[in-house]
């Protein structure tokens, strides 16, 4: 059984969940399917919720309401029967009575998960209901019920395989599961999530768990571009990537894919392909454990960068300087994405803010510290092993007009990554582009 996951934009309106069933059952054979919400309601909910936490029940209400006259007209659009048309209003107008009740009392942080959840319940619904009223044996399966985090915010896979395989038994013979992405139950029962962009996480973990043949990410771009399409001219597809590389990408830029999202598939071996719902044919994007040696593959960015570094006389030879100097951002929290170590000094780069000062003011216990922000990393991906002779210098070849402060290569054996300036992202993309696959 393949699993197939659409996001936002693919089930954006009621025609795109007419091509989505279309794509869904044109193979014939059982699939299971993840659904996100439509296009623009997770971030509707997120303001009802802003809304509702400044005591402001009247501006929740108003988007509720402007929420449940575009989903009405949804209706009237979808469905060609009387009967499924009142079967969907009844039940959307529960789920918008649901929201409405938050406004009537002391909200808390805990209800803000169950508010957000319920734009995936709307659009599996919705679409479940369509593929009733044309004929196709669908069957809704709520996420809650099988979906779970662990005490530490992890997805629990073995309580996910046994409860997903027992509700696959109990409905066996439908031509279509569907559930919503997303969503989920932590460790106490509470309704939670696996974070934005957890419908490819959900996706991955249900294919790991039923051992799909394959797991299809459907979005509105034709896989993985070589470089940013919105940045630099003459972009193609990369039609192969290893899990590694994939991940490099994601991390590093590539918006088309969540970072956490193929690691379920890879330790279960399952290949996942990244297609297009405007163009189905299109061949996307296959990540799998296979390599294409000596190639490079692609180049992403990550913008909103900061530099820092340390420089002392007494990291000279001295052991435990390091451990020091991790220790602080480990208690503020903070992710160091490079590092570049010399005798006298460490410089490293981080991709958030929200305790600079503190870290700062931490770290000038230890030596002179600089900050450089409104910096960019550029990552070059690919089978890049120091075996593989002259990668490395074709990049910097590329990179030779533009000051690069830091290079990161050897942590991994795919990719490199240069620390720019922002200002000279769009030139060094476009150089690199040319050096590497245009000539």
């Amino acid at each position: 059984m393949k699993v197939m996951k659409f996001g936002g934009t693919s089930v954006g309106t009621p025609q795109r969940m007419k091509e989505v069933t279309t794509l869904v059952t044109k193979s014939g054979e059982p699939v299971f399917v993840v659904l996100s919400a439509m296009a623009g309601t997770t971030n509707s909910l997120v303001e009802i919720s802003d809304y509702l936490y400044k005591k402001n029940p009247d501006g929740a209400n108003e988007v509720i309401n402007r929420m449940e006259q575009k989903y009405m007209k949804h209706v009237d659009e979808l469905y060609s029967t009387q009967e499924m048309k009142d079967t969907t209003t009844e039940f959307l107008r529960s789920e918008f009575n649901y929201l409405r009740s938050f406004t009537k009392e002391l909200f808390t942080s805990f209800e803000e998960k169950s508010i957000v959840a319920q734009g995936e319940m709307m659009s599996t619904n919705m679409v479940v209901n369509y593929m009733k009223e044309i004929g196709i044996n669908a069957v809704l399966l709520n996420a809650l019920d099988f979906m779970r985090t662990d005490k530490n915010a992890e997805p629990d896979p073995v309580y996910i395989k046994e409860k997903l395989n027992a509700i696959l038994a109990e409905n066996e013979g439908a031509q279509v599961y569907i559930t919503q992405g997303f969503i989920c139950r932590n460790a106490y029962g509470e309704i939670d999530n696996l974070q934005r962009g957890g419908s490819d996480y959900t996706a991955s973990l249900v294919g790991a768990a039923i051992g799909a043949e394959e797991i299809q990410i459907w979005t509105d771009i034709d896989g993985m571009h070589n470089n940013d399409p919105r940045v630099v001219e003459k972009t193609e597809p990369v039609h192969q990537l290893h899990f590694e590389e994939a991940a490099e990408l994601a991390y590093f830029g590539a918006k088309i894919l969540h970072p956490t999202c193929v690691q379920p598939a890879k330790y279960a071996g399952i290949p996942v392909r990244l297609l297009n719902t405007m163009d189905p044919d299109a061949e996307g994007t296959t990540i799998s454990n296979a390599t294409e040696y000596g190639k490079i593959k692609a180049i992403a960015a990550k913008d909103n960068i900061i530099a820092i570094k340390i420089k002392s006389s007494r990291m000279l030879l001295a052991t435990g300087f390091l451990r020091k100097v991790f220790e602080i951002f480990e208690s503020y929290q903070t992710p160091i994405d490079m590092v570049c170590t010399s005798e006298v000094g460490v410089s490293m780069s981080i991709d958030s803010s929200a305790h600079l000062g503190e870290i700062v003011d931490e770290l000038k216990k230890y030596g002179t510290v600089t900050v450089d922000t409104g910096m960019c990393i550029i990552c070059v991906v690919g089978d890049l092993d120091w075996s593989n002779i002259g990668f490395e210098t074709l990049a910097l070849d590329a990179l030779k007009d533009i000051p690069v402060r830091m290079v990161s290569y050897g942590g991994s054996n795919y990719n490199i990554s240069f620390l720019i300036r922002e200002e000279d992202k769009k030139r060094a993309l476009q150089k690199l582009s040319d050096t590497i696959f245009n000539k």
